[in-house]
């Protein structure tokens, strides 16, 4: 790949900066490419520009937004090989993991699409009341404002196209921050929508720090939309500094799973094992707890533990490569200390729990403290705790005892059981015989508690970006005739 460069994209026009950060690859630390740091200038030129760029994006006909957002998804689909490269470069995910983001990206971009033609409001019956006896009316959703998009580093591709794409659907204006670490993608699909026919002033794409930059973009009033995704202390921030916005917020987990004794235990090791360690454990629905009923327990791990220390990790732009990088040598070290934590409070590393270099070695620890921060707080690592109970009642309260509620999985044969902790568990949502980390990109997809509110999938989001606005008829000749 040669070397990126990237400045900010202002109402579709590139806008020059004196500042530049360095992009380096997680795998060795080489520089990849640089991108303009945005000050507070651009930031102002941007919020203006979607402004008033949303004065045309609302007026497209829904079949026009349709139209651009299908193109898109064609052209990243036909850049795959490319936007693969430029994923595993960035973020440190294997060349596989990167192509399936990628192929991701573009259904989410077509869902977006489909999404754009069903938006549509109901009529209201107002004869339902006495009051509203001479009255017809209809309401429709019509789009809110210019939307802030603020996009995390693990998937930096599809979680913008998951913001992106609803808001070009729903008629808003966008501009995307980008996370420092990867902003690559954010230009290529900003460039795919541009290039599909989107009006250049209705997208811009912002880089700098969220200290300074996403925190100048959450509190302008000119924005009225904000979707984000990171660690429940940023949103709890934004959430403060947002004023009366609308907001969507997907803030992370520590997601568990149950596995009861009924259990098909091969699928179970064979799900685990996939929802624990892809992309290094650095997804907010990455496996960190499992539950293991005693009677499978030991079963459980007998098979589990050599799947986990077969996989292969290495250069992500190998084939063979199963497991990548982390982020960057500070996560290797949050990490760490945080192994070594647990280990000194009596929990026993059953493999893994070392660095190496920029990796860390995909861990599984047992007999852990439940009130050890590896267990109550997003984890974010290639790291599994696997710990036993002695009963379905003890394996759901434990896996509902956390501050945070986005996905959770149960294994059982048994569906009332699987009812049951779906009643008894808050969380977005609960999959049986499957584990949390599962995600498809149509779903509705979002949490309660700490990880976050509001709902992302392109027919699920675009509520969160339009208004509703009603239509009401007092009928004159009827009151005539009374």
């Amino acid at each position: 790949m040669k070397y990126m460069r990237n400045a900010p994209l202002v109402g579709g026009k590139i806008r020059l900066t004196r500042d530049v950060m360095p992009v380096l690859n997680p795998y060795d630390d080489t520089i990849i490419g640089e991108v303009g740091r945005s000050d507070e200038r651009v930031v102002e030129e941007a919020i203006a520009a979607a402004i008033s760029g949303f004065q045309l994006s609302k007026t497209l006909p829904r079949h026009e937004r349709a139209r651009v957002l299908r193109k898109a998804s064609e052209f990243i689909l036909s850049r795959e090989n490319e936007i693969a490269q430029v994923l595993t470069l960035e973020v440190g995910k294997t060349i596989n993991e990167a192509h399936g983001e990628v192929k991701r990206c573009a259904d989410t971009l077509l869902l977006s699409s489909e999404a754009a033609k069903k938006l549509a409001g109901r009529e209201v019956p107002f004869d339902a009341s006495e009051a509203g006896r001479r009255k017809w009316g209809f309401f429709t959703r019509v789009p809110a404002g210019p939307v802030v998009s603020i996009v995390p580093f693990n998937f930096p591709l599809n979680l913008a196209a998951h913001k992106v794409g609803p808001a070009i659907a729903a008629g808003c204006s966008i501009i995307i921050k980008p996370a420092s670490k990867t902003p690559f993608s954010a230009f290529i699909l900003a460039e795919s929508l541009l290039e599909a026919g989107l009006p250049p002033e209705v997208i811009s794409v912002i880089t700098g720090p969220g200290s300074s930059v996403g925190e100048m973009l959450v509190r302008s009033e000119g924005v009225r939309v904000i979707t984000f995704t990171g660690s429940a202390a940023v949103g709890k921030r934004i959430s403060r500094l947002a004023g009366l916005k609308r907001l969507t917020m997907e803030l992370g987990s520590n997601s568990g799973v149950l596995i009861l004794d009924d259990a098909d235990i091969p699928l179970a090791v064979s799900k685990i094992r996939k929802g624990a360690f892809a992309l290094a454990g650095q997804v907010c629905i990455s496996v960190q707890r499992v539950y293991v009923q005693r009677g499978v327990y030991q079963r459980f791990l007998d098979e589990f533990v050599p799947r986990v220390e077969s996989i292969r990790m290495g250069n992500p732009m190998l084939q063979t490569t199963e497991m990548g990088p982390i982020i960057d040598k500070a996560n290797v070290s949050r990490i760490t200390k945080l192994v070594e934590q647990a280990i000194s409070a009596g929990g026993k590393i059953v493999t893994g729990g070392h660095p190496r270099g920029n990796f860390f070695e995909p861990t599984v620890i047992t007999n852990v403290k439940e009130d050890l921060p590896i267990v109550r707080d997003e984890l974010f690592a290639p790291v599994v705790v696997v710990n036993p109970v002695d009963s379905f009642e003890e394996g759901v309260s434990r896996l509902a005892d956390s501050r945070y509620g986005l996905q959770a999985g149960i294994f059982t044969k048994n569906i009332e059981l699987a009812r049951e902790a779906f009643d008894r568990i808050e969380a977005g949502g609960i999959w049986v015989n499957e584990v949390p980390t599962f995600r498809t990109d149509l779903m509705p997809y979002g949490g309660v508690k700490d990880s976050g509110i509001g709902r992302e999938g392109p027919e699920y989001a675009i509520e969160a970006m339009t208004e509703i606005k009603l239509f009401g008829v007092n009928r004159l000749g009827e009151h005539r005739r009374g």
